[in-house]
């Protein structure tokens, strides 16, 4: 299989002046010490996710089988997830199933396949107008079993299937969770569900590659095999200390040098609506492992790039004029497709008119990949920070290539910048004000926090 390529020339002082990088910055110790304690640490503690392409042979087989068995049974296939349990199955939906899956007749599709990763009632009335619950699988996806989000919709769905179905609602249930700790694991037990572990060393960000996305994925017929070929391949091509020879490393370090010379945003724009979800993947999986208010010595750090998504061509019409001649804040990521996975010539017509007729004769892949090289171009003449990954095409292999080459991307990077990458503090200070704002048992000091904050100033209120 073809590997991915990483260009990174625009982000060089060569091509874009004092904006870029010098290439003797490149020859910097804290590239090799990051590697040097990523290897040294792989597969322990939050680490765990690095190992997945080569442990998990019997759980992928057990997988299929449950995928084959959900197909038989099923007309349709929900995740109730949040995060990571929500953002990766979405992402290699959109990527491996086609475009219009869901609205293609029963004959050339599988199961339908929704996600859903909020609390809006309007978004759960909604679902349940479109779908025969009798007839639908729930994958219940949360590591703790005590995820509000997700846990407020597994009750919501549980007591309509219980009163439709009586004792042999669990036959709707798969549960995604850990093994030994939380509440669903308890209640998995208990009600008899279907049961599919999340290691202890995989957070949610970086569980796709787990039964977190491997088990929707399997449903929709995507070959999950070749997606940990994919990252196995990604990660051997990135086994060296040398970041001109690992392309994971050197994206790393780019990004540690970008941050120290102001670049505080980072725009993932890929060039093929089939990974646009990869965009939204990728947000958190950066935002929230590198944004850290304090490094691992308890210095306080305020880390992080703000990871922004845009999608080619669809931005060029409202974000690029940002990108190319405004602040020099930003690195702009390209993902481009070399061959696509069908394609659409453009008619002749409009003769009369030459810029328009210019078009006709050629494809839409030609049109859309001209544009993305066109829009390199405008970012590097304007002197903002570029680079593209570039896809030989879209595939399950191609697509778990680029799901670990970001994963190893940010545990380099969170290492550069001397930080917990795997720890989500912001996040969890957020969700202790919600269960002290819903009276949870053990939270009152909160509760009392809460009620001792500031009162809002009607003043500022119009």
């Amino acid at each position: 299989m073809e590997a991915i390529k990483f260009d990174f020339n625009n982000m060089m002082s060569d091509f874009i002046g004092e904006q870029g990088i010098k290439a003797s910055e490149l020859d910097n110790p804290v590239s090799k010490a990051a590697f040097d304690y990523f290897q040294a640490n792989r597969g322990t503690e939050m680490m765990g996710w690095a190992d997945l392409p080569y442990n998990q042979d019997g759980v992928v087989e057990d997988i299929i089988a449950t995928a084959k068995e959900i197909n038989k049974n099923f007309e349709n296939f929900v995740v109730l997830g949040i995060g990571g349990s929500a953002l990766g199955p979405i992402a290699v939906f959109t990527a491996l199933c086609h475009f219009r899956y869901n609205d293609l007749p029963k004959e050339k599709r599988g199961l339908k396949f929704f996600v859903e990763d909020n609390v809006d009632p309007e978004r759960m009335l909604a679902l349940l107008d479109v779908i025969d619950v009798e007839k639908t699988c729930f994958n219940v996806i949360t590591k703790s079993g005590a995820t509000s989000e997700t846990m407020s919709q597994y009750l919501i769905i549980t007591d309509i299937l219980k009163k439709k179905l009586g004792d042999k609602f669990s036959k709707n249930i798969v549960a995604t969770t850990s093994e030994t700790k939380g509440n669903l694991i308890k209640l998995a037990k208990k009600e008899g569900f279907k049961t599919f572990y999340i290691p202890d060393g995989v957070g949610g960000r970086f569980s796709e590659l787990c039964p977190v996305g491997l088990l929707p994925a399997a449903v929709l017929g995507i070959d999950i095999k070749a997606m940990l070929e994919g990252a196995k391949f990604m990660d051997k091509l990135c086994s060296l200390d040398d970041a001109h020879k690992n392309p994971a490393l050197m994206a790393a370090l780019l990004s540690y040098i970008s941050m120290k010379k102001g670049k505080n945003i980072s725009v993932m724009m890929p060039y093929a609506d089939s990974l646009k979800y990869i965009a939204d993947w990728y947000c958190q999986l950066w935002g929230e492992s590198l944004g850290k208010a304090v490094d691992k010595n308890g210095k306080v750090v305020n880390a992080g790039q703000t990871p922004v998504k845009a999608l080619g061509v669809t931005d060029q019409h409202s974000q690029v004029q940002l990108y190319t001649e405004g602040p020099f804040d930003k690195v702009i990521t390209i993902i481009g497709v070399e061959k696509f996975r069908g394609d659409v010539t453009i008619a002749n017509g409009a003769e009369e008119f030459p810029d328009v007729n210019f078009l006709c004769g050629h494809t839409m892949s030609e049109l859309i990949n001209t544009e993305r090289v066109a829009t390199e171009y405008a970012l590097t003449c304007s002197k903002h920070m570029n680079n593209t990954i570039l896809l030989p095409e879209v595939n399950a292999h191609t697509i778990g290539q680029l799901l670990m080459f970001f994963q190893l991307q940010t545990a380099y990077c969170g290492e550069m910048l001397n930080i917990d990458t795997f720890n989500q503090p912001g996040v969890e200070a957020g969700k202790n004000a919600t269960y002290a704002l819903f009276n949870r048992k053990g939270y009152e000091a909160k509760k009392q926090e809460l009620e001792n904050a500031p009162k809002k100033n009607k003043a500022y209120i119009i």
